[in-house]
């Protein structure tokens, strides 16, 4: 059996069939665990400017806003998985909820994510007019942040690596086509448009960077 097809039939992975538009449980995880595993690279760059914040405030912020429609995407994914589990959706309730302590910091990691990601466009929309407190904002927001995601990402590491690649085992010329799971074209259309809007934002951004000069003397490194 392919790696595809061995997916598409764990019972832990796709309570439903594999075949439909949407891919039903499985191609909910596979678009949550590719947009997870985008975001933590995009992410391990924004990390990596607070090293040179002075030189490199423009790449921060262009990173910034490409990760807002992504992360955006993400939840939706999530929330829709949450919304069909507690509606009581047989294909969800079959594939059961995450561990106890995901579920106990998920409320956490929405809001300290839109935290960080709020305080930061906060930040480019004041321009100049930003007082010292948001920065600290959003230098807290970002600890906090870090803290709740570090054990986020542990406890879904092993699904966003055997899942984010799915669609592309899918393809692979033994996976059968009956195995592959549905909704890969839809999926693979909704990254790219949010990761377009992203670049769309990015680079609107570069004309509004000059009015973060002034941050890096607060601090904000």
């Amino acid at each position: 059996m392919s790696q595809g097809a061995a997916l598409a039939a764990d019972p832990s992975t796709s309570a439903s069939p594999p075949a439909g538009r949407g891919g039903g449980v499985l191609g909910n995880t596979r678009l949550t665990a590719t947009a997870g595993a985008v975001i933590f690279l995009l992410v391990a760059v924004e990390g990596a400017t607070l090293l040179q914040i002075h030189q490199l405030i423009d790449v921060h912020v262009f990173v910034g806003l490409l990760l807002v429609p992504l992360v955006l995407l993400k939840l939706a994914s999530t929330g829709w998985r949450f919304t069909r589990y507690y509606a009581g959706a047989p294909a969800y309730t079959r594939k059961g909820p995450p561990h106890p302590i995901l579920r106990l910091i998920a409320p956490l990691v929405v809001v300290s994510t839109l935290a960080l990601l709020g305080t930061g466009l906060a930040l480019v929309a004041l321009g100049r007019s930003a007082g010292h407190q948001y920065v600290q904002w959003h230098k807290l927001a970002f600890f906090a942040w870090l803290a709740i995601m570090a054990v986020h990402v542990l406890g879904h590491l092993q699904e966003t690596v055997t899942q984010s690649a799915g669609d592309l085992l899918d393809r692979r010329r033994d996976t059968p086509r009956s195995a592959r799971v549905g909704g890969a074209r839809l999926r693979a259309a909704a990254l790219i448009g949010v990761l377009a809007v992203g670049i769309v934002l990015g680079v609107l951004s570069l004309g509004w960077v000059g009015t973060w000069n002034h941050f890096t003397r607060f601090g904000f490194h």
